[in-house]
């Protein structure tokens, strides 16, 4: 019985995210075609972050040890991994670095 409730819940949640996976990417795609000039900026971060990844991608290295070997991992899937890990530094660091910049402006006004 608790495991049917559980498998019920599991799929429920699985619906429940993809709605609003589905919602959060469409609606605002349909709203912004009232404006299509207003895909301008959303498009060029798009692809500042794609280009942002390939550069990232390009210098990491896809080295291999034993535990990613014995796992079934191959030099491409560890060179993407790793150019989606330092893709996730730069803009760690960029974020904390705007915060920082935003908050000393506000402080000097």
């Amino acid at each position: 019985m608790v495991e049917t409730i559980i498998n019920i819940m599991l799929y429920l949640s699985y619906i429940m995210f993809f709605v609003g996976l589905v919602a959060a990417i469409v609606l605002p795609i349909w709203k912004s075609l009232d404006d299509p000039k207003s895909l301008i900026k959303p498009i060029g971060a798009l692809v500042g972050i794609i280009v942002l990844f390939l550069i990232c991608w390009a210098i990491s290295s896809g080295d291999l040890n034993s535990r990613l070997i014995q796992a079934g991992a191959t030099e491409g899937v560890s060179k993407f991994v790793g150019g989606g890990l330092i893709t996730m530094y730069v803009l760690f660091i960029a974020a904390l670095v705007g915060i920082v910049y935003t908050e000393i402006n506000k402080a000097i006004k």
